[in-house]
């Protein structure tokens, strides 16, 4: 019953249609809409607002937490209703508009923005468009699937609409830990000093009279579109475990490991799994997103606790969990993007994070986010915050890409996301350099030995050899250092002459 859901009674007459709800929302607004990896995200009223500019064109700033489901990106982009967008994407409709210079995208760290918003660098936002699966009797909201910047957009905004779904478990509720930093210069640290620390309230407290609307729905979230492990995934699965056992060997680590992150995607993902053959236990993840792979190590018996900020899983994965949760609830908490990815708390636990390149340097600079140079992916999304704080900080992506067109890796990256010196382990399928404790010839060295694909990897050697005769710390031929990048861009190709 809707009663079960909507416990505060004085807000049962706030349900309204998604298209009357849409109507509050007016040009140059700016926007607050959950949603994190395709999990928890608003799904009538973004729909409503698309066929509302077909008639009645408006422009707003998006903000979420990160990217959103059922093509949300996709048609309010054919709408023509995002001027501004931020801080992650992931829809090839809103990517190719990015690049053409239709919506300005900001891309940013994901601890970042609710930063921002809080010191009023950004905002103040207008309506938090939020989905819930239920509101407590105080008037509390009980998120979804998913935290993101959720409870600080229903905090911070001005007025609040809920989609109440009924497709989300009840269950959930009693799952997340709302905990909001104080305002610096005087905040205190956050108390998280284990993966399953409980710091919080389980909702998200809120004045229950913003809630000018609440609209009630009953469709599933969008299932991830992970991949399935393939030779190369397993290849580089299978070099990492044999680093964990190494260091462990040396003392570094034992067979718990430390908690473990990894982003989101299919590699990361394969990655993640592989660990289940390992001889690893008692493992912890202090993640952003709760993937397949962490229901793999529950189910396997190496998981223990985990907590993220959003659940996104495959169809199949999603039956198996929520027709089961009672099995898995009391072992996993969902937290906002900021504590989960907060470099405080990543610093304090010893993060082991595995994050996906696009490509990367002889050197060990890293370009998560644009093509060329110059086209943006998706975004930087959590990896920086993972990146610089955790106690190992690890890159993985295949040697090729393109068909075994294009290398990744490269001389130099036209954009560098992560920079050497926040970059400890790189691995591909062919292999994984160590690089910590190095410098910059050392680590190119053992980059290119190890990590190149063969086809590439003379040509590589013998730009570095070239490079080292002609000096510096960071040996580079400035004249040739993107060639690769350019010849890529006019010829579809970095094949060397000599292999095609």
């Amino acid at each position: 019953m809707i009663a079960d859901r909507i416990r505060r009674p004085a807000l049962l007459d706030k349900i309204t249609t998604a298209e009357a709800a849409t109507a509050l929302i007016k040009d140059g607004m700016i926007i607050g809409m959950s949603g994190f990896t395709r999990a928890g995200d608003a799904k009538a009223v973004p729909i409503a607002m698309a066929e509302r500019a077909k008639t009645d064109p408006f422009k707003i700033t998006l903000i979420t937490g990160a990217s959103l489901g059922h093509d949300v990106d996709r048609m309010l982009t054919e709408a023509h209703i995002l001027a501004r967008r931020m801080p992650f994407q992931a829809d090839r409709t809103l990517r190719a508009a990015i690049n053409r210079g239709e919506v300005m995208f900001i891309d940013q760290h994901l601890s970042e923005t609710v930063e921002h918003l809080r010191s009023n660098q950004l905002g103040p936002i207008d309506y938090a468009i939020i989905e819930a699966a239920a509101i407590t009797e105080d008037g509390g909201i009980v998120p979804s699937t998913s935290v993101g910047n959720s409870a600080s957009f229903a905090v911070l905004a001005k007025k609040i609409i809920i989609e109440i779904n009924l497709s989300q478990p009840a269950e959930l509720e009693g799952l997340h830990d709302i905990y909001f930093p104080g305002r610096r210069p005087s905040r205190v640290p956050i108390p998280v000093v284990a993966c399953d620390s409980r710091v919080g309230f389980p909702y998200v407290p809120i004045d229950p009279d913003k809630i000018v609307a609440i609209v009630v729905t009953d469709e599933k979230d969008s299932a991830s579109s992970i991949e399935a492990p393939d030779a190369d995934t397993d290849a580089i699965a299978g070099h990492l475990i044999r680093f964990f056992e190494d260091e462990v060997a040396k003392g570094r680590l034992d067979l718990t490991l430390h908690p473990l992150q990894a982003g989101i995607g299919s590699i990361a993902n394969s990655v993640l799994s592989g660990l289940a053959h390992g001889p690893f236990h008692h493992l912890r993840m202090y993640s952003e997103v709760l993937q397949d792979s962490t229901f793999d190590l529950f189910d396997a018996g190496k998981l223990v606790f985990a907590s993220g900020s959003s659940i996104t899983l495959s169809t199949a994965c999603a039956e198996r969990v929520f027709g089961d949760f009672h099995k898995y609830k009391e072992h996993i908490v969902l937290r906002p993007q900021e504590i989960s990815n907060h470099p405080e708390v990543i610093r304090r636990l010893g993060v082991i994070g595995i994050n996906t390149a696009l490509e990367f340097d002889i050197y060990g600079n890293v370009n998560s986010t644009h093509v060329g140079g110059t086209h943006m992916m998706n975004g930087i999304g959590g990896s920086g915050d993972f990146a610089r704080n955790a106690y190992l900080s690890i890159f993985v992506t295949k040697s090729l890409a393109k068909e075994g067109r294009i290398s990744s890796v490269v001389p130099m990256v036209p954009h560098v996301d992560h920079t050497e010196h926040d970059v400890d382990i790189l691995v591909t399928e062919q292999g994984l350099a160590d690089l910590r404790e190095l410098a910059p010839r050392e680590r190119a060295l053992q980059i290119i030995e190890h990590c190149a694909h063969p086809d590439f990897k003379e040509a590589l050697s013998d730009y570095f050899r070239r490079a080292c005769a002609r000096g510096g710390h960071t040996p580079h031929l400035l004249e040739e250092a993107l060639s690769w990048h350019e010849k890529a861009r006019t010829a579809g190709t970095m094949v060397p002459l000599t292999r095609m």
